[in-house]
């Protein structure tokens, strides 16, 4: 039982929700001229919504050595193998308009090895991977390759911390059966 096609999950009107909550999503369907639906989604259960949005945040907006496109390689690349198609669309759409790279999401999503991108960006994808289908086999030098990159322990724990907090996301996504914005499958086209 869908709602609206959308989410297995009611929402709840936004005018019921939290000032704060009112206030982030509006915000945000300002900002992009649509409300996304994990908003929608998520806002049902206040307390998670608040705490998976502001790790989201901290992760996302951390300045670091990774790059906006990088991190959103990460996220494309990951919840692709985690099967989940809400985030590598929406990600997919927001990687297209940082990189101007309209293939590039479509790409990833397939096979990150079979795309244009740097040795830097296969080995972090590569430890990705990894950490997402082997998380037990994860070695010293698996951190090796990432050395040779110019990446360091610091730049492991955020790639690290957004491959993990995705395997949340895109868990959610998949059992919540959120689809999708339309809105997301032209951006950055």
């Amino acid at each position: 039982m869908l709602n609206n096609d959308v989410c297995r999950y009611n929402y709840i009107d936004v005018n019921e929700l939290p000032e704060d909550i009112q206030n982030q999503i509006l915000e945000v369907q300002e900002q992009t001229g649509f409300i996304p639906n994990v908003f929608l989604t998520l806002a049902r259960r206040p307390d998670e919504f608040r705490a998976f949005f502001d790790y989201y945040q901290a992760i996302m907006s951390r300045e670091a050595n990774l790059s906006q496109a990088e991190k959103e390689m990460i996220i494309v690349s990951t919840s692709a193998l985690n099967g989940c198609q809400y985030c590598v669309v929406a990600h997919g759409a927001v990687l297209r308009i940082i990189t101007k790279e309209p293939l590039l999401a479509d790409k990833l999503g397939i096979n990150h090895r079979h795309c244009d991108i740097s040795p830097r960006q296969k080995a972090i994808l590569d430890f990705c991977i990894k950490l997402s289908r082997q998380p037990e086999e994860i070695e010293q030098q698996d951190y090796e390759v990432l050395y040779k990159q110019g990446l360091d322990d610091e730049d492991i724990w955020d790639i690290s911390s957004i491959c993990a907090f995705f395997g949340l996301s895109n868990r959610m996504a998949i059992i919540t059966a959120m689809q999708p914005n339309p809105e997301f499958y032209t951006m950055g086209r």
